[in-house]
């Protein structure tokens, strides 16, 4: 059975919009790119950017068959990166598409992971 928490004083959970661009590159590809993102700020995790989904461009993304679930946010879908030479980064960028409402302003953004990629920069 899968649980649903909601955010605490003990599991703090926070989404702040932000004006900062997002560029997540690859082999020398930026596979990724958004004028702005939604940074989510989890617990003692690092925060994670969030890129609006209509912002960037998704012709590099292949969606994925894999899910998680997070009992905070919800379940979180899949895409691989797919590159230029053929080559495939298996589940690379993660979305909830159907979040939890403390959550919901995170919906359908895009997070990818650092280690995933060569670099995601914030900002300038």
């Amino acid at each position: 059975m899968r649980r649903h928490l909601e955010p605490s004083q003990d599991h703090p959970l926070s989404v702040t919009q932000k004006t900062t661009s997002v560029s997540i590159s690859l082999a020398g590809v930026t596979v990724l790119a958004a004028p702005s993102h939604l940074e989510l700020r989890e617990a003692n995790y690092p925060p994670v950017a969030y890129m609006p989904r209509e912002q960037v461009n998704m012709s590099m993304l292949e969606r994925s068959a894999h899910t998680s679930w997070c009992p905070y946010k919800g379940e979180a879908a899949y895409f691989h990166i797919r590159m230029p030479n053929g080559d495939r980064v298996e589940n690379a960028v993660w979305t909830y598409e159907t979040p939890f409402p403390a959550v919901a302003a995170i919906e359908g953004a895009l997070a990818v992971y650092p280690n995933k990629v060569d670099a995601i920069k914030i900002g300038a």
